[in-house]
């Protein structure tokens, strides 16, 4: 047991230094310099229904914090790819993440649908993004979300954390519902859209 804990830990450190190091490397590709806390975690999946979801895809999964909670809650017949721009996030969550339900694609969120289609799955039951979208220009932000809203059944949803509401217009132009929630309890106070088509 020790040796568990030891090897978790140093999994954990691993992760926030990878995390670190690559924002100050591409800081236009993360919104933090840390991941994002437990308590936010907690509450992005508290929004999602998992025993129905059997397609969840996630949009810049990073070192994978949202991405092994996510896989704590799923079905075991239930599947979650991971879209991730970059590379050494990409090696990390494939090397560290040993679960036959993921599937971590290096690619971009805007490709979701050729993604999705390539991977034999017609569409996603839910979406969680944590993309820094303030920092993306105006057409990749309304590239991403409208090809989120395609990608989506018709009792879909796309759940997305930000810092700020420069996302909330393109948000509303695309799904019919957008339910804004603030959450407190992380290192900058998040925001929590839960749109729905």
């Amino acid at each position: 047991m020790p040796n568990r804990v030891a090897r978790k830990s140093a999994v954990e450190t691993s992760a926030v230094a990878l995390f670190a190091r690559n924002f100050f490397k591409y800081p236009s590709m993360l919104g933090s310099v840390i991941p994002s806390s437990r308590f936010l975690v907690k509450h992005l999946m508290a929004q999602v229904d998992w025993d129905r979801v059997r397609v969840l895809v996630e949009f810049g999964p990073g070192v994978g914090t949202i991405t092994r909670e996510a896989l704590k809650r799923m079905r075991p017949d239930a599947l979650l790819l991971v879209i991730e721009l970059n590379e050494e996030f990409v090696e990390y969550l494939r090397v560290t993440i040993r679960d036959p339900r993921l599937r971590v694609v290096h690619g971009s969120a805007a490709d979701v649908r050729r993604i999705l289609a390539e991977q034999g799955i017609p569409f996603a039951d839910h979406i969680i993004s944590s993309i820094p979208y303030s920092l993306l220009p105006e057409a990749a932000r309304q590239e991403i979300v409208t090809e989120s809203r395609r990608a989506l059944t018709a009792e879909g949803s796309l759940l997305v954390f930000q810092y700020n509401r420069t996302l909330l217009p393109y948000l509303k132009s695309s799904f019919s519902s957008v339910k804004l929630d603030v959450h407190f309890l992380n290192i900058l106070p998040a925001l929590i859209f839960h749109c729905t088509p």
